[in-house]
């Protein structure tokens, strides 16, 4: 009898921890799914898979992220050393400024720092006209690259952020667009520096970059803040640790600094990232048939890698080699490939190639060597 009392406690116990259990983890999902944003994403650019979202398809204000876009056409169409004269139509802009006098000679590369790190809406307004004449024109200039992109949801009137209608873009499209600015090294560069000083006819002046988390967040690297009235807080930053970069936006969020953190540390303790080398070896000796030499090496490009779930998701790779290697062969020739498997299902395919010149082999005829 006392050994079935003690057999029931037992029991009783076991499903009051399942029950606690189950309430912590349903809290734990409850906090991760709160938030501050009308929309948020967070973005894995080397496997372009959206890692959290949240409401990331809606059509809405993004104030001066739109400086995104800005800079990255300037960086794209403009001599970074040029010097250009300012018009009035560049003066007088309301909002951020480095305030811009007719007549200053400015350096283009001054401006898109102006631009990115002190937000300023004159610098936008000055590239605009500098790379298009006029505002209209460098508004179509924006949405054509947008669409070049595949931003779907996105649609420029200016390029500076102010409110405007039809005005407007998404988490999605932002996270996007980003991640192809970043692939540009001045665009990240700029966006990571801190503090930056310029002359400006016969002053020194400074712009300090409004992105918080580059002094307060591990590994960030930009991108851009944005704030209207009718936006409110607009927020993309970007990260890098271990390896892996993670793109976060948030649109409409009047606490972005602590969602954009949360948001690191969530994608950063799921994901884990391998070199080709760690899942491989990516160099083979084959031998030779008809060649001078009696062997060969051959090497698969090792610089790329790859981010996946940790612990549920699984790399593998299958190698496709010949058994020899007949010449004549040239450097850089392929001659097989490694798949890479994420699960199942194919990633990505990496070629093998000859890392030298393969030259046939000089046959000589017998009856020259008895007359020579």
């Amino acid at each position: 009898m006392k050994n079935q009392t003690n057999k029931a406690i037992a029991f009783l116990l076991m499903l009051c921890m399942l029950a606690l259990l189950t309430i912590c983890a349903g809290a734990e999902k409850e906090h991760k799914s709160r938030s501050s944003a009308r929309s948020m994403a967070l973005y894995e650019p080397s496997s372009g898979r959206f890692i959290f979202e949240s409401n990331i398809n809606e059509k809405l204000p993004m104030a001066s992220t739109t400086k995104i876009m800005t800079a990255l056409i300037a960086l794209e169409e403009c001599d970074l050393n040029e010097d250009i004269t300012v018009p009035p139509e560049a003066t007088g802009i309301e909002g951020s400024s480095i305030y811009l006098k007719a007549g200053d000679r400015v350096n283009m590369l001054d401006l898109i720092y102006s631009l990115l790190l002190g937000s300023a809406n004159d610098a936008a307004t000055l590239l605009a006209l500098k790379i298009s004449g006029d505002i209209p024109s460098f508004a179509t200039l924006m949405n054509k690259k947008a669409a070049e992109l595949g931003l779907r949801d996105t649609c420029f009137q200016n390029p500076h952020g102010l409110d405007a209608d039809g005005h407007y873009t998404t988490a999605h499209d932002l996270a996007i667009l980003s991640a192809h600015a970043l692939l540009n090294p001045e665009f990240k560069r700029i966006t990571s520096t801190y503090k930056y000083s310029f002359a400006l006819g016969d002053e020194v002046r400074t712009v300090v970059n409004h992105n918080k988390l580059l002094k307060s967040c591990d590994g960030c690297i930009g991108v851009k803040t944005g704030y209207t009235k009718k936006s409110g807080r607009c927020l993309v930053s970007s990260a890098e640790r271990d390896g892996i970069q993670l793109i976060a936006v948030t649109l409409d969020c009047p606490d972005d600094w602590r969602e954009h953190k949360e948001l690191f540390d969530f994608g950063f303790n799921l994901l884990e990232s391998y070199s080709l080398s760690d899942l491989t070896n990516t160099e083979y000796t084959l031998p030779l048939i008809g060649a001078e030499g009696d062997s060969v090496t051959v090497r698969a490009e090792a610089t790329k890698s790859y981010v996946c779930y940790k612990d549920t998701e699984e790399l593998t790779t299958r190698i496709y080699l010949p058994g020899y290697i007949t010449a004549p062969k040239k450097k850089g020739d392929t001659v097989g490939y490694i798949e890479v498997y994420l699960g199942e299902g194919p990633l990505d395919k990496i070629e093998i190639k000859i890392i030298e010149n393969i030259e046939e082999k000089k046959n000589k005829n017998p009856f020259s060597i008895l007359f020579n």
